[in-house]
This record gives C-alpha cells, structure tokens and sequence, in this order.
C-alpha cells in the first residue's frame, strides 16, 4: 500500500519527471535522501515502469490525431496474434487495445493532415491481416489530455 509520501512521488513524477530529486523532496516535504531512496524503492517495486518527455505533436506538424476500430474476420488466438504482431511494425499506430464490444481493437494513430492520414490507411491499415471493417473517427480537438493515472492516497 502507498503511503502518503509515495503517492506524492508518484503525482509530482507524472506531472514532471525529470525534476530534481531535491526538488521533489522539497514539494513532498522529505530530505533529499530520504526521497531518492522512495524513487529507488518504487522503480524497483515496478510502480515507476521508465521515464519519458512529452512531446508536443503539433510542433512535428502531426495536427490530425485519429482513432479507428478494428473489426476482424476471426476472433481465433491465430487471427488476433497475426494482427497484433502486424501492428507493432507500424510507428504510425501509436497505440492499440483490445476491447469489449463492437470492435475487436481500437487504434489511436496521428498524422499531419488527412493526405498523411490516407496514406496511412493504404500503406499500414490495408496491410493489417485479418481486418473486416474499420470504423475512423477524426478527433476535433482535445479537451482533457493525458496526464497521469489517478494515484490514491
């Protein structure tokens, strides 16, 4: 279970992960040592699973962010490992999940702009194996982006 100061860590470290860790003892209210060895001690734990930047897509002119649901002809363990393994070839699919529902899959996917995107269909999409139908939906704008998973405590 997450103790107050652990839960801390891991809000500040969502927010801004490459903060010094005097910094984040500071905003937490523990000494530096103190700090560095919860950090140490939850990367360890697997809570902290690596660190990344976040990019900002419109300034690499990737303005179109698209999800799409993916359908397949077959539910069977041969089809869906097929689809799967053809997914992670494409650096244009930046996520995929297996979902309940009407959709086998649903992939968020960004583009320039929708030439890009249509070139992404044809070149990436229409090589997937096993797909049926596919269901695109253009996002208009973001309201509430990604920022962290809610940590309780």
């Amino acid at each position: 279970m997450l103790d107050r100061f652990d839960a801390q860590i891991l809000r500040e470290l969502q927010r801004e992960s490459n903060i010094p860790v005097a910094e984040l003892a500071e905003r937490i209210g523990l000494s530096t040592s103190a700090c560095h060895r919860r950090v140490k001690l939850l990367e360890a734990g697997g809570l902290i699973d690596g660190y990344s930047a976040r990019v900002n897509p419109k300034a690499l002119g990737l303005d179109l962010l698209v999800f799409v649901e993916i359908t397949l002809t077959s539910q069977s363990q041969e089809a869906m490992n097929a689809f799967e393994r053809a997914v992670m070839l494409y650096d244009e699919i930046l996520e995929c999940v297996l979902t309940t529902g009407t959709a086998d899959y649903i992939l968020r996917i960004v583009a320039r702009d929708v030439a890009d995107y249509d070139n992404i269909h044809r070149n990436c999409l229409g090589r997937l194996p096993g797909v049926s139908g596919m269901q695109t939906s253009f996002a208009l704008r973001s309201i509430k982006g990604w920022r962290g998973y809610p940590v309780p405590g």
